[in-house]
């Protein structure tokens, strides 16, 4: 049965693990949408991330520091993606596979095992679980943060060679841009991003967890989409877009806290967030075929 008041109790958790994750999901924004880069890395960076996190906390580094880290590994994992799709000719989609599948082994030699876990009793963690407002207004910060860096970068003269290898790859490399360093340069932004919400996600949760990545990329892409269905029309300006990538995630954690309370279990969530992706993914090819079949309504639709 539908419990209304277990749900409100919910959301608070639930906006806080939309907005940390919701960095990872402009680390996927930045692959899918500006580099048009089908990177699978991410399963295995955000989980790297986290791992460096929790034992460079445990090894006394401060928690701030280890953040810096967190998102340096992204980047090395992003690096890698990178090394093997442009120097040795992988497709891109089987070069964050190999990474993704070699990243869970890197993962295991930085934990020494499956799980490590960092008390907030113990440790002065930047998020935790425990405080969840405060947690909230944090990765709000970070959130602002990262757009406004990436809003910056995109607008140099490196950044626009990465918007347009995304864009039109064979112009770019026309036009004297090494697409290939424009490819690199994103994978290795993305993934820091990515990396930076696994440290900050293990921080929330209190531990990072050998399994805590998988099933990330649809967790990106779900919100990636969400974002841009709902908000694309509104949200013209590029930094409005990256933080509608934000919203999207956490109404699908929010959505995600509503399908546990109709007590289906947990082990349907994997099979309900592949729906909400291929129903947002649905929704602008039947809004088009909707305009092609009856042009007069979408005509007056529009007015």
């Amino acid at each position: 049965m539908f419990n209304v008041v277990a749900l409100l109790n919910a959301l608070p958790g639930s906006i806080a693990q939309g907005v940390i994750m919701g960095i990872m999901a402009i680390g996927v924004y930045i692959t899918y949408k500006v580099l048009d880069f089908a990177d699978l890395t991410v399963d295995g960076s955000l989980c790297t991330g986290g791992a460096v996190a929790v034992m460079l906390i445990m090894n006394g580094v401060n928690p701030y520091v280890s953040l810096l880290a967190a998102f340096a590994s992204g980047m090395l994992a992003g690096l890698l993606t990178g090394f093997f799709h442009t120097v040795m000719g992988i497709p891109g989609i089987l070069a964050g596979i190999l990474s993704q599948l070699g990243l869970y082994s890197i993962n295991m030699r930085i934990m020494g095992k499956s799980n490590q876990a960092v008390s907030v009793d113990k440790y002065d963690l930047v998020v935790s679980l425990r405080f969840i407002n405060m947690a909230i207004v944090v990765s709000l910060v970070f959130v602002v943060a990262v757009i406004l860096v990436l809003y910056w970068f995109l607008g140099t003269e490196i950044g626009s060679a990465v918007r347009a290898t995304g864009c039109n790859e064979n112009m770019a490399r026309a036009q004297g841009i090494n697409t290939n360093i424009g490819k690199i340069i994103g994978l290795v932004i993305s993934n820091g991003l990515v990396g930076l919400a696994g440290g900050l996600y293990a921080q929330y949760n209190g531990n990072a967890d050998i399994n805590m990545g998988r099933g990330a990329i649809v967790i990106g892409l779900a919100s990636v989409i969400i974002g841009e269905v709902l908000f694309g029309k509104l949200f013209r300006n590029f930094g409005l877009k990256l933080f509608s990538v934000v919203i999207g995630c956490v109404i699908y954690f929010a959505v995600i806290a509503m399908v546990l309370q109709l007590g289906l279990s947990t082990t349907d969530l994997k099979l309900f967030s592949a729906l909400i992706v291929a129903i947002f993914l649905a929704i602008p090819y039947w809004s088009g075929r909707y305009k092609a079949t009856h042009p007069a309504k979408a005509k007056k639709g529009g007015k």
